[in-house]
């Protein structure tokens, strides 16, 4: 399940007025990260520094186009509303709180930027029913494909990149986006949650195919479920993630996986080799895991491996503790 999914609202569902509101407080988050990277960038790269201040003083002067043509619309009260109260829009990770943020990462960051912000405008102009606004969104829109020309041009001059590299990274980010980040999300849920009811049924009953019948059912059953969450979650529109038929099916197959992992075992009729063989796979299942983690998603090595080995121990162990008890 996705943390507060049913607390948020669908961008198909905002009215104009909550658009622009949410458009605004962007357009805020967006300048204060380009200021935190020139400021990260000023003593060792001045002309990048230069540029994001630049592109900073630019999305100031967007934000003050759209609270002027919020305020005529309608009025001086602009309703609280930011990226994380809309389900499927797109999220900015905080990079910028790391210490050691290499060049290359905050030129990536700022192209992927840019690019979300051209999708949002694009999506809220084809909304919008007042001329006057459906212009303005479509005016940002503009400007934002320029600063996605930009921050191109940035990572070609200073990573000796050339279109080619640019379209790998999109690519590669595309990827991760859709098949990546939901396919992990499942393996990790299918490969913990399902870990208590398996091994707790086979340390109560010690029978090798009830266990497997268990297991089968907890791994299809939450693999449905995950399945059907991350495709209704996000239309990928707004968020750039992708088809929610690929995320879906990524997140949907991808749990029922984690969880068969540790349940097809249970079809060797004997008991301790089942068990031995299921907890084998589980502890090369975690780290895969945290490997993946590491890779795709830049996550510290650390960090998760606390979350998934330690966490996917305990989960373990309650089970057997259930089971014997």
């Amino acid at each position: 399940m996705i943390p507060g999914f049913g607390f948020r609202k669908k961008f198909s569902d905002l009215s104009e007025k909550e658009i622009l509101a949410l458009a605004i407080s962007s357009e805020e988050d967006d300048a204060a990260i380009y200021r935190n990277y020139a400021e990260h960038l000023k003593n060792d790269y001045p002309d990048t520094s230069k540029i994001f201040h630049d592109m900073a003083r630019v999305e100031d002067s967007h934000r003050k186009l759209l609270l002027d043509t919020f305020k005529k619309r309608f009025g001086d009260n602009i309703p609280l509303i930011r990226r994380d109260h809309v389900s499927g829009f797109y999220n900015r990770k905080p990079v910028w709180l790391m210490k050691n943020l290499s060049i290359d990462r905050i030129r990536l960051e700022s192209e992927m930027m840019e690019r979300d912000a051209y999708n949002f405008y694009m999506k809220a102009a084809q909304m919008s029913t007042d001329a006057s606004t459906r212009k303005l969104l479509g005016d940002l829109a503009a400007a934002e494909a320029g600063h996605t020309v930009a921050a191109d041009n940035l990572i070609e001059k200073h990573a000796a990149g050339d279109t080619k590299e640019i379209e790998a990274r999109t690519a590669k980010r595309q990827f991760i986006l859709t098949w990546v980040q939901p396919g992990l999300a499942g393996l990790m849920d299918g490969s913990v949650s399902t870990l208590a009811p398996i091994f707790a049924t086979a340390f109560a009953t010690q029978d090798t195919w009830t266990t497997f019948v268990v297991g089968l059912a907890a791994s299809v059953g939450a693999g449905i479920s995950m399945g059907l969450t991350e495709a209704v979650s996000d239309d990928g529109v707004i968020s750039g993630r992708g088809s929610p038929v690929k995320r879906g099916l990524a997140c949907g197959i991808m749990t029922a996986v984690g969880g068969l992992g540790h349940a097809l075992p249970y079809l060797i009729p004997h008991f301790w080799t089942a068990t031995i063989l299921a907890m084998i796979i589980v502890f090369f299942e975690l780290w895969a895991i945290v490997w993946i983690q590491n890779k795709y998603m830049e996550a510290p090595f650390l960090r998760a491996t606390l979350q998934v080995v330690v966490g996917g121990g305990l989960v373990l162990a309650a089970g057997i503790l259930i089971g014997t008890g």
